[in-house]
């Protein structure tokens, strides 16, 4: 479970620094949804920096790692709805689903993670 959640908090903190620190590529590359807006790119960055800060500090806290793993499993939940309502507004068109399909993926693990840790607790 500890790599696989400090991979976690690795690519939440890659995400929240690269919507902080480049907006232009993040909006280019990664998130190609419509008109870019650095300042709501640095506000997404500080949740993404948060959720990886918690994770990292779930890696050594036992006791963390559920409620940390929760508040994941419903953000990455409600994100990857997010995508699915606009999955065809992308440019390159491809990246809308590609998009979609990684979000849900990384739902399943959240939620592979934070099963995995409730049965351990018990």
């Amino acid at each position: 479970m500890k790599p696989i959640l400090a991979a976690f908090a690795a690519l939440q903190l890659l995400t929240g620094a690269l919507l902080w620190l480049a907006p232009g590529f993040f909006s280019e590359q990664v998130g190609p949804f419509g008109p870019r807006n650095n300042h709501y790119m640095g506000d997404l960055a500080t949740w993404y920096l948060a959720l990886g800060a918690l994770a990292l500090v779930a890696v050594r806290r036992r006791e963390w790692r559920g409620p940390v793993l929760a508040l994941a499993l419903g953000q990455s939940l409600l994100h990857a709805f997010n995508h699915l309502l606009d999955v065809g507004e992308a440019d390159p068109a491809w990246l809308g689903p590609a998009t979609l399909i990684s979000l849900v993926l990384l739902s399943g693990l959240a939620a592979w993670m934070l099963n995995t840790t409730g049965t351990r607790a018990r």
